[in-house]
Order: C-alpha cells, then structure tokens, then sequence
C-alpha cells in the first residue's frame, strides 16, 4: 500500500519471498502465513494485500486465500460471472491472523480474475457498485480471448487510472491427455 520509490521497493521484496515460498509449493494459507511471519520480523514494513491461488485444472477446483485482497471474480463457461465471497483475511505482517482457504469449483472453460483494488476503487463511486460493473464487464465479454477481454476491462473501469492496476485472467483448460 502507497506509492513513490519506498512502496515500489517494498513491493519487490515481498514479490520476491512469495516466488521463495511459493517454490516449497505449500498451500494458499500455508505461503501467506509464512509471508505473515516473515514480515512481522521486519520493522517499519509497508502493508501490501495479497491473494494466493493454486488451481487444479484435473480437479477442476482451486484453492484460494486472501490476505486483505479484493476478491476473485469467476466467470463460468456459460458466460455468468460472479465475485467468489471468500474470507478476506488481513495484509500480511499484521500477524495473529488465520489465513483460511477455499476451495473453488472451476470447469474446464471457466475464467478465474485476480485484480489490484486500483481497478474498482476510486473517490467517486461506491465500491460495491464498482464490483459490480467489474463483473458485468467480465461476462459481457466472456467469449472473448484473454488479451481482448482484459482490455476491455481495463478500457471500461480504468481508462485513466490514479491507483496502480494489475489485471491476471486465467482460463482453465481441459486436463492434458
């Protein structure tokens, strides 16, 4: 959380020991309470939110945790979109928190969004609604490819943004054969 050369620094540290974490290949809740202890122990460190998600395309589920995140938007195979009303848990590095988990079903075909809060939050309109029109861009435009799809996202709730904005849109394939 925050701008200037500090947060940006700051940002690539923590990027940096959840790709250390992640390559244990722990568990959603299991990383984000690693990145939470290691955190504790560095003073001053700024707040950042974080979702941590494995999908299981073979199972067609994925597992997700978020530590103080917006929530993930899933967009079905049919075009219907919903906001994934999961527990949001706290940032990392406020400590003393559970990270709890939840396991997603995801069909071959469905479109898992991750986004930064710099997509649906600004000064003038209600969040909510802002969610809302995230997850009507998202089934209006469900039959598009990824790249099409996330601009047109971007295009229609961040034509001009004044917060940093991150979009990842993941397709779940079929299991390989």
């Amino acid at each position: 959380m925050g701008h200037g050369i500090m947060a940006a620094a700051a940002m690539g540290q923590l990027r940096s020991t959840m790709r250390a974490f992640a390559r244990l290949a722990l568990p959603p809740e299991q990383l984000l309470r690693q990145l939470d202890a290691t955190l504790a122990d560095v003073p001053g460190t700024p707040l950042a939110t974080c979702v941590s998600a494995v999908c299981d395309p073979a199972a067609g589920s994925c597992s997700i945790t978020l530590a103080g995140h917006p929530p993930p938007v899933v967009v079905h195979p049919d075009g219907a979109a919903e906001l994934l009303e999961l527990p949001s848990g706290v940032p990392p590095g406020v400590g003393g928190i559970e990270f709890l988990p939840a396991e997603v079903p995801l069909a071959p075909g469905s479109v898992l969004a991750l986004y930064t809060d710099g997509l649906v939050e600004t000064r003038r309109d209600d969040v909510d609604h802002r969610l809302s029109q995230l997850v009507d861009v998202l089934s209006a435009g469900s039959a598009l490819p990824l790249d099409a799809l996330s601009q047109t996202v971007v295009d229609r709730l961040a034509p001009s943004p004044v917060d940093d904005v991150a979009l990842l849109l993941a397709r779940i394939g079929p299991p390989e054969t």
